[in-house]
């Protein structure tokens, strides 16, 4: 059975993401799709709207038929990172193929630029140091950096957020040698960031969670952008727990955090260097809400990307320690979920995968996991209490989800 391989947050799962699933397996001539995704926090640092088990039940009845958690330790990181782990995930459980939405649309044009960049890797990065010391982001010195190097080659925009992962993805397969295949579809319509409807039926994830937030009461404003089963889940999710995710429903534990902590005891914490934390102490002192806090923190240095990232961490009480020696490649393949043809394709090939499969965790007990754990703790305090705790018993008690 040959698979498709797909690098996903499904936040929630959409019309676009349909046609890029379907897209993915026509160009694969693919017989499955084996999703990697996000758990309950996310590549941007943000909580998830509804759990990984709901986005896993989304995913499945939308035509993915294997789906993968990819751990905390790669899924709240910087593209590099971020790749790197879901590369491993896919590599690992024998997917034939990769398959990723883009800006660009042309494979060949992601293959030229990662050989590109290998090729003159020391003149890029002393040039992204040097736009580093006037103050910008990374991303943005290595976008900078890049076009002043490139601007004669035939090479990839950089400053678009589906090129700039899927660099990394092709530059991970390179990097770990996997015999991987990457595939590109050219993304249709909404941008990635738009906060507005732009067509009749495909929408971003974001503008579609801005209408979720906005409404409170219903959905059925997004209801032309995502399918039937998204939909109907979402109002579930809402009916059950009472509430959708945001950073919002965190904000009084995070400022908790934060000025219960003296700045030595913060400096311990994933990403925060440089005297930020003292930065963040001062705001958390100043605000009543999250976004007053970011707003307060943001620099031309530390994007909002980076910075929720960081509080993510924080919340999370994530050490510079744990992470240390973990980022290159995923040590698991924990399973949430799979259909009819899912389970077959696993019972035909788990003798040969090259990570443990698990389908509980009760069954594993490597330190890796325990930041997993750590994170559907956190995640469960975004919800009521007694919500909160039937989020906090499924990370033990619920088997992968399954789907005929």
């Amino acid at each position: 059975m040959k698979a498709v391989g797909v690098i996903v947050e499904y936040n929630p799962f959409h019309n676009g993401h349909a046609y890029h699933l379907q897209a993915a397996k026509e160009t694969a001539h693919a017989d499955l799709a084996v999703a990697v995704m996000s758990g309950n926090f996310l590549q941007r640092g943000e909580p998830a709207l509804v759990s990984k088990w709901y986005r896993t039940k989304m995913a499945l009845h939308s035509g993915v038929d294997i789906v993968l958690e990819l751990p905390y330790q790669f899924a709240t990181q910087k593209a590099e990172t971020f790749a790197n782990g879901a590369v491993s995930v896919l590599d690992a459980i024998g997917c034939h193929s990769l398959c990723f939405g883009s800006e660009s649309g042309d494979i060949s044009t992601f293959r030229q630029t990662v050989d590109y960049m290998d090729l003159h890797k020391d003149c890029l990065d002393e040039k992204i140091k040097m736009n580093i010391k006037t103050g910008v982001s990374f991303p943005k010195a290595l976008s900078l950096s890049f076009q002043s190097m490139s601007s004669t080659e035939n090479l990839l925009s950089l400053d678009k957020p589906n090129n700039i992962l899927g660099f990394h993805y092709v530059k991970a397969l390179k990097k770990q040698k996997s015999s991987i295949v990457p595939l590109t579809i050219k993304r249709k319509n909404a941008d990635y960031h738009d906060e507005h409807f732009a067509t009749e039926t495909i929408a971003s994830a974001t503008s579609i969670r801005k209408a979720l937030f906005t409404s409170k009461v219903n959905n059925s404003s997004i209801e032309q952008y995502v399918p039937d089963t998204t939909s109907a889940l979402l109002k579930e999710y809402l009916n059950e727990y009472g509430s959708f995710h945001e950073w919002e429903n965190y904000w009084s534990f995070l400022r908790f955090r934060l000025l219960h902590s003296s700045s030595e005891e913060l400096r311990e914490i994933y990403e925060v260097e440089e005297g930020i934390e003292n930065r963040l102490i001062a705001a958390a002192l100043e605000s009543s809400s999250f976004k007053e806090f970011m707003e307060k923190v943001k620099t031309k240095r530390y994007t909002w990307t980076r910075l929720q990232r960081i509080c993510v961490h924080i919340l999370t009480n994530t050490k510079k320690a744990e992470m240390s020696g973990t980022l290159e490649k995923a040590s698991y393949l924990r399973l949430l979920g799979m259909t009819k043809r899912g389970k077959e394709y696993l019972n035909k090939n788990k003798s040969q995968f090259k990570l443990p499969l698990i389908s509980r965790l009760s069954a594993y007990k490597e330190n890796d996991i325990s930041l997993d754990i750590q994170a559907s703790r956190v995640y469960s305090f975004g919800l009521a209490k007694q919500f909160g705790t039937i989020i906090l018993q499924q990370e033990f008690k619920q088997p992968p989800i399954y789907v005929q």
